[in-house]
């Protein structure tokens, strides 16, 4: 493959979360199982009722000296969606297009700000380019619920929740060579709040950066891990 740039190579990304986005926590657990073996050859290694991790088989990451990352997907649950603004009597706090768009767009900035900075913890350096040790991580975070939306309407008050919300990491590694998958994870988090806290958007910024900073940490830790590093 010639030096092309990563966002070139991966153009055709989008296309695959558009399925994605239909995929809810819940299926993790249902009655049908998810296949051992997918369609490009990646191996079921841990189910549980939050995760999904698929690997291929003798895929090693010790060659990797530098990441790209993907522009994120985000989308929100459109039954959540419908639900909030249906019982939301007031028409100045229903959710609007521009409202989802503004919060996509942010949630996207800070998901590639987030792992960038923690993977530089790591030693690795952020890059473009499609060469041999250069890993892709190709993001989406789906099914996202707010438990209030802070829409900085006027006059509003303020909400307590126990929980400022959830949301579901889609997270491929791929060899940015070869556009050869080698490891699929679906994860599902809810903020773990204190009962009655209050629900802005701070809070909310804030609930959403600590479920990104915990899977960045952790995807840290996992390639250090193969590196032999400590």
């Amino acid at each position: 493959m010639s030096r092309s740039t990563v966002s070139k190579c991966f153009a055709a990304s989008s296309l695959l979360f558009v399925v994605l986005a239909v995929i809810t926590p819940p299926a993790f657990c249902a009655k049908e199982k998810p296949p051992q073996v997918t369609e490009d050859g990646l191996e079921l290694k841990k189910q549980t009722k939050q995760r999904l991790v698929y690997l291929r088989p003798g895929a090693s990451f010790a060659q990797y000296q530098r990441v790209a990352i993907l522009d994120c997907y985000v989308e929100f649950s459109k039954t959540w969606l419908r639900d909030y603004n249906n019982s939301t009597r007031d028409p100045s706090r229903r959710i609007q297009d521009d409202d989802l768009e503004r919060a996509k767009t942010d949630l996207a900035a800070q998901f590639k700000k987030i792992f960038g900075e923690e993977l530089a913890k790591g030693g690795y350096q952020i890059s473009d380019s499609a060469e041999p040790d250069v890993l892709v991580l190709r993001p989406a975070l789906v099914n996202i619920e707010v438990s209030a939306p802070d829409l900085m309407t006027p006059g509003r008050s303020t909400t307590y929740a126990q929980s400022s919300g959830q949301m579901t990491l889609y997270l491929e590694l791929l060899d940015a060579a070869t556009n050869t998958p080698l490891a699929r994870v679906m994860d599902a988090q809810a903020d773990s709040g204190m009962y009655g806290q209050p629900t802005t958007s701070v809070h909310n910024r804030a609930a959403a950066d600590q479920i990104m900073k915990q899977w960045a940490q952790e995807l840290r830790k996992k390639l250090e891990l193969a590196q032999g590093k400590s």
